[in-house]
Formats: structure tokens, sequence, C-alpha cells
């Protein structure tokens, strides 16, 4: 809303943002179609969040924190699911956690590229880490042979108490320091 886009530039970043990561994911792993491209809801959801988000923005706009610990709770839950489709596909653990991580920065990824910035999570916030912390319960899991319901569970609890820490207690990582001559 801050770029100022028209409702249809909103939708289409709405679509973007909400299933970019699980496209990638399906299409590394040969999920042809990927499953956002199967099935209506997929698309559904997406755009009926990216009106809500047109019509309400001025409102929303106060609700930033509840929104930010729901976009943690939806990281989690992305990056979990991401990983355990790929571990149960018999893909390698580390394969399978990087594709957790995909499908869970993919969306914010492509959002940002597309509105010509930096992805935040290349410069700014705890969010990838967060992200592959949860990936990396959910491969120690299924490693040491834990039920896949508790090794899920484990892993969206650590991304998300780790994306909700760093954001109220203001964590960065370190960033390059670079100043021109």
């Amino acid at each position: 809303m801050k770029r100022r886009l028209d409702l249809f530039g909103v939708l289409v970043l709405s679509f973007a943002a909400s299933v970019s990561g699980g496209i990638f994911r399906d299409l590394l792993i040969g999920y042809i179609p990927p499953a956002a491209l199967r099935d209506w809801r997929y698309l559904g959801i997406s755009l009926a969040a990216g009106v809500v988000t047109f019509i309400s923005h001025p409102r929303l706009s106060r609700l930033q924190a509840p929104i930010l610990v729901f976009d943690a709770a939806g990281l989690a839950l992305f990056a979990v699911s991401g990983t355990q489709k790929a571990l149960t596909l018999g893909l390698s653990p580390v394969i399978a956690a990087l594709l957790g991580l995909l499908t869970g920065i993919g969306g914010g990824i492509v959002r940002d590229v597309l509105l010509a910035e930096v992805p935040l999570v290349l410069r700014k916030e705890v969010y990838a880490v967060a992200a592959l912390a949860g990936t990396l319960v959910v491969v120690a899991g299924n490693l040491l042979h834990f039920p896949v319901l508790g090794a899920e569970i484990g892993g969206a609890a650590l991304c998300f108490g780790i994306r909700v820490l760093a954001i109220r207690r203001g964590w960065q990582l370190p960033r390059a320091d670079f100043q021109a001559k």
C-alpha cells in the first residue's frame, strides 16, 4: 500500500507473496504443476487477503504488531511443511531444510523483487534464520526417527519463538559495514 499500487497490483503481489515459495519448491522437486496452481483455493485465499488489505489498509496499519505475529506463524507453518514435503519425497536432509527455507521465505523475496527492493530477508530481519532453525528441527527429528508431528510442532515452535523474540527485542543480524570513499 505504501507504493500506491492499484487494486490489480495489490492482488498480483498478494498472490505472489502467498504462493511463490511453495511454487518454487514444487518446481524444484518435480511436482508439476505446483500445488498452488492445481487448487483454486490458493488463488481464492490470496486474492481475498489482497482485497481485504486493499480495502482495510488504514485500519490494518494500526494492527502492525498482531500482523507480525501472524506472519511469524505463517513462516513457521510454511517452513516446516515445506521441509516435511521434501523429506517425504526422500530428499536429503540438507536439501529438505533448504527447500523448507525457500518455502517459508520465497514469497517475501518475490514480493520485494516485484517492488524493486532488496529482499527484506537479505538485509534486515531475523526471518530466514528463524525459518532455517525450524527446518533443522524437522530434519533432526526425521534423522532421529522422532514422530513426524512432534518434530513439526517442535520446528514450528522454534521458528515462531525466534521470530517473535526478534520482533519484540529488535534483533537483527550483523550487516556489512560499507563506506564509500
